[in-house]
């Protein structure tokens, strides 16, 4: 006979782009397994999100953050994401800022007047044709400026659809949750395609179907700023043997 476990949870949102945050550092976690992952972040018969964000205690920052995406694959970074958990960070550390250390870097987030703004470390570019620049932020996209060929399958990927002056219009494709609202992640990939290509680094507004955020600094230290909210909070009921 299986028992019931209450799992405390909080949905979020950044421009449409919707995560279940789990706070390890307050409450027991299951096992995030491929399976759980998968039902918890099911829109029908679970909570329902683009990506689940786990947060547990790190030696080095504040919190360390694991993400994955609804078809329970595991994902790098997510700047959206991020913006998220530092607010609730924020909130219930009652910090002026908070670090969050993903795999391979620690981010900080702070509270602006402009919504939370997320130091997401350095943006590389790693290939570059007349149509297309990938970018390595510590998750990989391609941002294309003219859909002239098949997009990759393996790496988050953005179309640029319009730009007035620093103002750059995108859709998104998720590697592992497909057409999604928004990417923090994305957005700062496009703003860094921008800046190789234009050979610039000026601020970049980048407007995507969910809302519109901010991207500022330089390809050696991108800075992503924009509006959060907190849809939710709940308990979900998993069998525990």
């Amino acid at each position: 006979m299986s028992n019931s476990q209450l799992l405390p949870f909080t949905k979020m949102q950044a421009q449409g782009n919707d995560f279940i945050v789990l706070n390890g550092l307050e409450n027991e976690l299951p096992e995030c397994s491929n399976e759980f992952v998968r039902t918890i972040t099911e829109r029908r018969y679970g909570i329902g999100c683009d990506q689940l964000l786990v947060l547990t205690p790190s030696i080095d920052a504040d919190a360390h953050m694991r993400i994955f995406n609804n078809d329970g694959t595991e994902a790098a970074n997510c700047g959206n994401g991020l913006r998220c958990a530092g607010s609730l960070l924020l909130d219930s550390l009652n910090k002026a800022s908070v670090s969050i250390a993903l795999n391979d870097r620690i981010v900080k987030a702070t509270r602006t007047e402009h919504g939370i703004a997320v130091e997401m470390g350095t943006a590389q570019i790693t290939n570059q044709t007349d149509t297309h620049v990938d970018i390595e932020i510590g998750n990989q996209h391609s941002v294309f400026f003219e859909a002239v060929e098949s997009f990759p399958e393996n790496r988050n990927v953005e179309i640029v659809t319009g730009q007035v002056a620093d103002h750059a219009y995108i859709d998104i494709i998720e590697r592992g949750a497909g057409r999604t609202p928004a990417c923090g992640s994305g957005a700062c990939a496009t703003a860094a395609a921008i800046w190789q290509v234009e050979g610039h680094d000026r601020p970049q507004t980048i407007e995507m179907p969910g809302g519109t955020v901010l991207v500022s600094g330089t390809l050696d230290g991108v800075i992503l700023t924009g509006s959060i909210a907190t849809v939710f909070t709940g308990q979900y009921s998993i069998s525990t043997p």
